[in-house]
């Protein structure tokens, strides 16, 4: 259930506020922004993913796994691509791998190496909670594919800045 709509835009409010009392607003209220954004995505994306019985990181790592030329991937490589800490990708393997959705197998070449191999219910999972999230455009609405672009584009910037990527 959607909260409320408000009469008025909170963020612009608080950043006249904190230009008044604190100073220059314009990195808060972009800041803000973003993190509400955030919010509203993921609740859009919750809910699309949910009767698949998906969260969006077993989801990514369903879309990464199908992307793989073979299917499958070490659990390390996973953990690079997705960004995600080895503990998580283990968690999210499991639970995968719980629901019939993923298998372990061992490398061909590599004994100290485990691949996590997507399933042929884990690719019909997929494509079905593909269906859901592109249906709700993964909760990014407002905006023309042109604008889509450039908030892909400045968010890239400032990841880049992270040390997220590197050209």
């Amino acid at each position: 259930m959607r909260p409320r709509s408000l009469p008025f835009d909170p963020i612009a409010k608080a950043a006249e506020l904190w230009q008044e009392r604190i100073g220059d607003s314009s990195t808060m209220a972009a800041v803000t922004s973003v993190m509400r954004v955030q919010q509203i995505l993921q609740s859009a994306v919750d809910a699309a993913l949910k009767p698949h019985g998906l969260t969006f990181a077993r989801y990514e790592a369903l879309v990464l796994l199908t992307f793989s030329k073979r299917g499958s991937l070490p659990m390390r490589v996973m953990g690079e691509r997705l960004q995600l800490h080895p503990t998580s990708v283990t968690n999210i393997v499991d639970r995968l791998e719980a629901d019939g959705l993923v298998k372990r197998t061992p490398h061909p070449t590599d004994r100290r190496t485990t691949l996590a191999e997507i399933t042929e219910a884990g690719r019909e999972r997929r494509e079905r909670a593909t269906e859901a999230v592109t249906a709700v455009d993964f909760g990014l609405s407002g905006l023309t594919e042109r604008q889509t672009a450039q908030l892909t584009d400045l968010l890239a910037k400032v990841r880049k800045s992270a040390g997220d990527f590197q050209d």
